[in-house]
């Protein structure tokens, strides 16, 4: 069985966190590719490298000298080295960077990739493993994305069966540039990694145990969900949880490819199974996967007498929206009445235009728009099978005094959406947290 294991950057931190991992992948002989980010915080008053790098580029952009910080990034790397008792020489590396760096011949995304090429240098000759350079290997086209047939040949051809440690984050242009992913990419490396050498399992090693409820900012030790589908994962992230990578699950879902969610500090936790279906339920008494939501939505409310009768409203309405480059979340409807639901600082700076547009193009008998709106979501494949289960959760919310200001559901009813005022956020998570897993 092959196993790809992707490590995050609270897992690559110190060199406590070094011999965790170490000890995560030599428990089983599977866990022969290794993919790492950047060092993270070691404590919440630390700081992540890939920070302090984006930091030195500012730096230099602006002409100050950025050398107290990269002398932070240099230390914590040898200070990992070695508190590891390796003798690799890293040192000749950062000074050629550094000279590079002040000379403004290194560019932004090369110069932030080296979290996650340092950190995959250290843990290849700590484990004894080959270190292969995710530039040898993760091709992007000119659009910034990714050649997957190119980069998956490329990476066959550089494993031969015996263990290696890849950067995650970036691949080469082209033109033979560095380019990143967005932050959070070391988890599209794993994602393609998998898919290329059609791993059994993709397993993303972090500090929870698994994907939770709920936001434990919000709900005090929620529980973790022990096994997700594609589908609903898809909803709880657009919805507001922060999961995984958006990019990530592409490349593993076309293969079949299971992906386990699992906590280095808590290894033996089995954490979260996602699949694209689950053969057997186990726990059939919960219909809740998760509950999610974020903040700061405006909804624009139009209603018009006989809309329904007349075609082409919605779609003219819609299509002032579309012009302005705003994506829309939500549109729950009536008979003569639609509502679109946006992110506030999306709208905003072209709002009373596009009121002005959709008044001069619909002829609406009223046009409204209410701000401060929050979504909650509670998402749940079973949630089909469980009549009445939209009216348990009105009512726990209105025993709970919160008022609800949109409700929408899909028709695969994978979720109920509600719209809450700001305000009440953070109480409409806890009480149907309490309500319906607790």
């Amino acid at each position: 069985m092959l196993k790809i294991t992707k490590f995050g950057g609270s897992s690559m931190a110190d060199a406590g966190q070094y011999r965790k991992v170490r000890d995560i992948v030599t428990a089983d002989p599977g866990r022969r590719i290794v993919v790492v980010s950047a060092a993270g915080k070691r404590d919440k008053n630390d700081h992540k490298i890939t920070d302090l790098l984006y930091l030195c580029h500012a730096h230099i952009q602006y002409g100050v000298d950025c050398s107290p910080i990269f002398d932070q990034i240099t230390s914590r790397y040898l200070e990992i080295r070695d508190d590891l008792g390796l003798t690799l020489d890293l040192e000749s590396d950062f000074a050629a960077l550094k000279k590079r760096l002040d000379a403004k011949s290194v560019s932004q995304d090369e110069l932030v990739s080296r979290g996650e090429y340092f950190s995959a240098r250290l843990m290849a000759a700590f484990l004894g493993f080959d270190f292969v350079d995710a530039a040898d290997w993760i091709k992007f086209n000119m659009d910034g994305t990714v050649d997957q047939d190119a980069s998956y040949s490329a990476l066959r051809g550089l494993v031969h069966g015996t263990g290696v440690v890849i950067p995650g984050f970036y691949g080469v242009m082209p033109d033979g540039r560095i380019r990143t992913f967005s932050r959070g990419g070391s988890d599209i490396t794993g994602a393609l990694a998998a898919a290329a050498l059609d791993a059994d399992v993709y397993e993303n090693w972090t500090d929870v145990s698994g994907i939770l409820m709920a936001d434990p900012r919000i709900v005090e030790n929620p529980q973790a969900i022990p096994e997700v589908t594609y589908d609903e994962l898809r909803e709880l992230s657009y919805s507001g949880a922060q999961v995984l990578h958006e990019g990530t699950i592409f490349p593993v879902r076309e293969k079949g490819i299971p992906v386990n969610i699992r906590n280095t500090n808590d290894p033996e936790a089995p954490g979260t199974m996602i699949r694209e279906s689950f053969q057997t339920d186990t726990d059939p008494q919960r219909f809740i996967t998760g509950i999610t939501g974020k903040k700061d939505f405006s909804i624009v409310s139009m209603s018009k007498r006989g809309m329904s009768n007349q075609v082409g409203v919605l779609r003219s309405m819609l299509s002032v929206f579309e012009r302005h480059g705003i994506s829309i979340d939500y549109t729950p409807n009536g008979i003569d009445n639609v509502s679109v639901v946006v992110p506030t600082e999306a709208v905003a700076p072209c709002l009373y235009t596009i009121l002005a547009e959709i008044q001069q193009e619909v002829k609406p008998d009223s046009l409204a728009v209410h701000d401060q709106i929050a979504v909650v979501a509670a998402v749940g494949r079973k949630m089909a099978f469980r009549p009445g289960i939209s009216g348990k959760i009105f009512a726990a919310l209105g025993q709970s005094g919160i008022n609800i200001r949109m409700i929408n559901q899909g028709p695969d009813e994978l979720n109920i959406i509600l719209g809450v005022d700001n305000k009440d956020f953070a109480e409409a998570i806890r009480v149907l947290y309490n309500s319906f897993v607790k």
